[in-house]
């Protein structure tokens, strides 16, 4: 039973508003808001939060861990202690592992192993392929939140370019699908190209133009098409083009949308004239594009065509960074830095903090349909995160927690750093420090 404590004073930002208050946990729940709570007795810790942003724990709905198999870049406890030194207490893990959890019973395996470890709350996809449908029939959608479709390939091989098994998957699954969406065969002939000219050595700064605005378009078109043909519920993963963020539609609320979309924080912060210094630290899949498109996904992020800011955490070692192009894998670690990389566009009046929390904490709850979590309500799990506007701090090598031991943010000062995070109500981090004698929880989902 964790301990009740009383935050104070603090900025609470929840459901559009920001308001002055308190905030008490007890039980591991949020048991009262208020303008003033006063301690019942001598047993409640009181943190005074005067000019913190208080704000619900971010859930982040897409990350790559790498357990089991392919543990020498992350792990599930490594990867979950930066998570919540980063204020992210729930996310949402991918099936690109070794084995590739293609099965329920494969999740399964995960989900035990994260509640082992994980000082964050958990949730696993399952992950389609070219045959395994009747995997996914069997899903329990109240305890796996969606099925993940790569419809271009990434880490794992996990490509499903066969368009029988994608109508199959898209009229008879019927729980969240989420696609990761680039073009395969549109890549290829980009890729041969530039293998013509300079072999397996090509420059980086190629690598949006081999994996290119067209492919993404072409696999979004097709997904979204797909969803509309057979009434799926279609969520798109990481839009990294502005043209994409075009099939999105923002003239209904949420809650009844059924095709929904994502940016994530690498498109939202970089683009391709960060390759040159840079270089493979922010090579990912789909590719950092023009400023232009940048620019275009933040307009999105504003007007509701895209729904949802995730990371894509997906951590590789220092040495595979350092290959050839072609060999050099793509992804990198995010969840120690996203929000307070975000808080960065907070400051400069990019996006205002009410609508950020929508988009980190708000949004991904209501479209997984997460049970009692991502809002600050009285009754829900006390996932709470502390946020210090103006504290400023570098990031450097040793301060990265990530176990891969580096990060896109080396030598990026940020305002913001986030001070204390509650996972059902217990401080599992502060300032630094963690406290890993309560592990986090399994993320349970509302289904019709």
């Amino acid at each position: 039973m964790s301990e009740a404590t009383l935050i104070k004073n603090a900025r609470i930002v929840n459901e559009g508003t920001i308001t002055e208050g308190d905030l008490l946990i007890e039980d591991g729940r949020i048991a009262h808001v208020d303008r003033h709570i006063s301690p019942k007795n001598g047993n409640v810790r009181v943190i005074d939060a005067h000019g913190m942003y208080l704000i619900p724990g971010v859930i982040d709905d897409q990350v790559h861990f790498r357990e089991p198999g392919l543990t020498h870049k992350s792990e599930i406890k490594t990867e979950a202690r930066a998570a919540v030194a980063g204020g992210i207490t729930s996310y949402i893990e991918q099936p690109n592992t070794v084995p590739q959890a293609t099965t329920v019973e494969l999740v399964e395996e995960k989900f035990n192993r994260a509640s082992e470890v994980s000082l964050a709350n958990y949730a696993f996809n399952i992950g389609a392929t070219n045959d395994n449908i009747e995997d996914l029939l069997k899903v329990d959608k109240t305890r796996i939140p969606g099925v993940k479709i790569f419809m271009g390939s990434s880490t794992g091989n996990m490509l499903v370019d066969d368009l029988k098994a994608l109508e199959r998957i898209f009229s008879e699954v019927d729980n969240q699908l989420i696609t990761h969406c680039e073009d395969e065969a549109t890549i290829r002939k980009n890729l041969e190209k530039y293998k013509a000219e300079y072999g397996d050595d090509i420059p980086m700064k190629y690598h949006p133009i081999i994996r290119s605005e067209e492919a993404c378009l072409l696999s979004s078109t097709t997904a979204v098409n797909l969803a509309k043909k057979h009434g799926s519920r279609l969520h798109v993963y990481h839009i990294s083009t502005g043209v994409e963020t075009e099939l999105f539609d923002n003239t209904i609320p949420l809650e009844e949308k059924l095709i929904t979309s994502e940016a994530c924080v690498h498109h939202l912060w970089f683009n391709d004239e960060d390759y040159d210094s840079k270089g493979s630290y922010i090579k990912w899949n789909p590719a950092v594009k023009t400023e232009a498109d940048r620019l275009k996904i933040w307009e999105a992020v504003l007007n509701d065509k895209i729904d949802v800011i995730a990371t894509d955490h997906a951590p590789h070692t220092k040495e595979e960074k350092a290959n050839p192009y072609t060999s050099a894998p793509s992804g990198g670690p995010l969840v120690q830095h996203a929000l307070v990389a975000l808080m960065e566009f907070v400051n400069d009046g990019t996006i205002t903090m009410e609508k950020l929390v929508e988009k980190l904490c708000h949004n991904p709850a209501k479209l997984f349909r997460i049970q009692e979590r991502g809002y600050i309500r009285e009754g829900y799990h006390a996932d709470i995160v502390l946020v210090e506007p103006s504290r400023p701090w570098t990031v450097m090598e040793e301060n990265v927690l990530s176990k891969c031991g580096w990060s896109p943010f080396e030598g990026s000062t940020f305002k913001a750093r986030v001070s204390h995070t509650f996972v059902n109500g217990k401080l599992v981090y502060k300032n630094g420090q963690f406290d890993e004698s309560q592990m986090g929880q399994r993320l349970y989902f509302e289904r019709n």
